[in-house]
C-alpha cells in the first residue's frame, strides 16, 4: 500500500545518496593522488651520500647542498681500456651513481665496452634502463630479441666506427666483436643512474642456490648431466657483465 511505496522510495533515495557519497570520496582521493605526484625534480640536484641523516631520494640520501663540489659530478678514466682477459674476452667500465654521486636522481649513466678479438658480451638484460651504444673502434655484431607479444623477433646489425644502435629496456640483448684480429671499443649510455644487469646464463645456470638441474634439463631440452656441467661453469664464472 501507501506505506510500502514510501518505504521503497526512502530506500531508493538512501541508496542513491550512499552511491553519490562514495563517488565523491573516490574523486577526492584520485584528485589527491594527482596533486601529490610531481614527475619533475624539485631541487637542482641530490648528490648521493653514504650518510644516513638527510633527505632520502630514489634509493640514496642527499648530501648537504652546502658541501657539494664539482668532483661530485666528475669521473676520469674512460680512456683506459678494460681488462678483457676473461672467458668472454670482454669488459665493461661502468660509470654509474656509485662512481659519480651527482648522478643520483638524474636518470643517466655511461660505460666503456672493450672487446678482445672475437670477444663478446653474451645475452643479458638491463631491467631498469634503455641503452644506446656508439662504436668507436672495430666492428660489433649487436642485437636484441622482442618479447612473446612480438614473436621473439631478432633485431640485429653489424656496427662500425660512428654507428649507433638502441636497445629497449628489459629485452635480451648481446654484443660481439666479429673481428678475430683487432679489438673493438664502444661507449654505452643508459636511461638510468643504475640500469642493473641480468646475464641470462649466470641467472639461469649460476643462481645461488642453483636451480634444480632436472627442471632446467626439461626446460631447455638438455641432458641433465650437461646442465650440471654448465652450472659448474657458471657457478665459478666471474660476472663479466656488470
Amino acid at each position: 500500500g501507501k506505506k510500502n511505496t514510501q518505504t521503497f522510495y526512502l530506500n531508493m533515495m538512501k541508496g542513491l545518496v550512499q552511491f553519490l557519497v562514495a563517488k565523491i570520496i573516490l574523486l577526492a582521493l584520485a584528485s589527491s593522488f594527482v596533486y601529490c605526484y610531481d614527475p619533475n625534480p624539485l631541487q637542482d640536484y641530490c648528490v648521493a651520500t653514504n650518510e644516513t641523516n638527510g633527505v632520502f631520494v630514489n634509493g640514496k640520501f642527499c648530501k648537504d647542498p652546502k658541501l657539494v663540489t664539482a668532483n661530485d659530478f666528475y669521473y676520469s678514466g674512460l680512456n683506459i681500456p678494460g681488462n678483457t682477459n676473461n672467458r668472454l674476452g670482454a669488459s665493461i667500465t661502468n660509470v654509474d651513481v656509485s662512481l659519480i654521486p651527482g648522478l643520483n636522481t638524474l636518470g643517466v649513466a655511461i660505460a666503456r665496452l672493450d672487446f678482445a678479438p672475437g670477444g663478446q658480451l653474451s645475452p643479458h638484460i638491463h631491467p631498469r634502463a634503455s641503452q644506446i651504444i656508439l662504436v668507436l673502434k672495430g666492428e660489433l655484431s649487436v642485437g636484441f630479441v622482442s618479447s612473446n607479444e612480438y614473436n621473439y623477433t631478432l633485431f640485429s646489425k653489424v656496427l662500425y666506427p660512428g654507428d649507433v644502435f638502441v636497445f629497449p629496456i628489459g629485452l635480451v640483448q648481446f654484443h660481439a666483436n666479429n673481428n678475430k684480429k683487432t679489438n673493438a671499443v664502444a661507449i654505452s649510455a643508459y636511461g638510468s643512474q643504475n640500469p642493473g644487469v641480468i646475464p641470462v646464463g649466470n641467472a639461469v645456470f649460476g643462481s645461488n642456490p642453483l636451480i634444480d638441474p632436472k627442471l632446467l634439463a626439461k626446460a631447455f631440452a638438455l641432458d641433465v648431466n650437461i646442465v650440471r656441467h654448465v652450472q659448474r661453469v657458471f657457478s665459478s664464472d666471474a660476472d663479466i657483465v656488470n
